[in-house]
């Protein structure tokens, strides 16, 4: 069985929201998965925080993200600005936008953001299938740079291989079970063209990592996992959704006591780096120091 037909019996115990992801403004993606409780963002937030300041410590110069899933350019948001996941469930309340329309959203977003203090040496690059979703985060000014394309089903487009070149983080946030190594085959020869890049998934617990660890490691990157710490991504969005995800988990033969039974999706942490870097700083002592 392949890693994607795999995934895509995984995912088939998950809540379908793929109508909230393509529309041409961020307003449904907000108002659904705040009633979810969608958290991964801001829990994941000041691991990357981390892991940004230590690469600027290194590198010494304007640090790249790249964003694996990046939808309407959400970590940016949070990344760029002093904002969390409830700042941004207010900015979007679907209420009080109601009679707006897209137009006036975006412009909206545009004027808000730009009014916000953004770091000078921090760039972002968002990749994700859906058009309408990259184009706003382009648009609103939260990506510095949006590719809309699947790369589970098509190659990365050789005009974007020179603009990835200066990547030196990649970051997911639960993109990892719709993306499989493929994606990752698709996206290392441009991103290590410079320096190599970090690449920091958060991935939800009942979705094996290992095929995505072991293109990595033919790559030189050596993966290590947090142990012990886990990271809410959001609420079950049924009763149904959490009994088929339980039975993925015990399956895979991770007990869910105490933890997804009690009503939440569940993230654990992997950063891949290059075999010499992880010897020298190890996983703990970076993001938990």
């Amino acid at each position: 069985m392949t890693t994607m037909v795999a995934f895509e019996k995984i995912n088939e115990a998950k809540a379908n929201l793929d109508d909230i992801y393509n529309q041409p403004d961020p307003r449904a993606y907000f108002q659904e998965l705040k009633k979810l409780d969608y958290s991964i963002p801001n829990n994941a937030k000041p691991v990357f925080q981390k892991l940004i300041a230590d690469l600027k410590r290194q590198r010494h110069h304007t640090i790249h993200v790249l964003d694996i899933g990046c939808s309407y350019g959400v970590n940016s948001a949070l990344l760029k600005h002093d904002l969390s996941m409830d700042d941004l469930y207010e900015h979007w309340n679907g209420e009080m936008l109601a009679d707006a329309t897209p137009e006036e959203v975006i412009q909206r977003d545009r004027e808000f953001f730009a009014s916000l203090q953004e770091p000078k040496d921090l760039e972002i690059i968002g990749i994700d299938q859906s058009r309408n979703a990259i184009a706003c985060a382009e648009e609103t000014g939260l990506l510095n740079e949006g590719l809309a394309i699947n790369l589970e089903t098509e190659p990365l487009p050789a005009a974007a291989k020179e603009g990835l070149a200066p990547v030196d983080l990649v970051i997911s946030t639960g993109c990892v079970g719709y993306v499989t190594e493929k994606s990752f085959e698709r996206l290392l020869p441009a991103v290590t063209r410079d320096e190599q890049p970090w690449i920091a998934n958060f991935v939800l617990r009942m979705f094996p990592f290992d095929a995505i660890e072991e293109t990595l490691s033919e790559w030189g990157y050596t993966t290590e996992k947090l142990h012990g710490q886990t990271f809410a991504q959001r609420q079950f969005a049924s009763v149904e959704e959490q009994e088929q995800v339980l039975e993925h988990l015990v399956k895979r033969g991770i007990d869910p006591t105490g933890k997804e039974s009690e009503g939440q999706l569940l993230a654990e942490f992997y950063l891949s780096r290059p075999a010499k870097e992880a010897v020298a700083v190890p996983l703990d002592q970076l993001v938990l120091a």
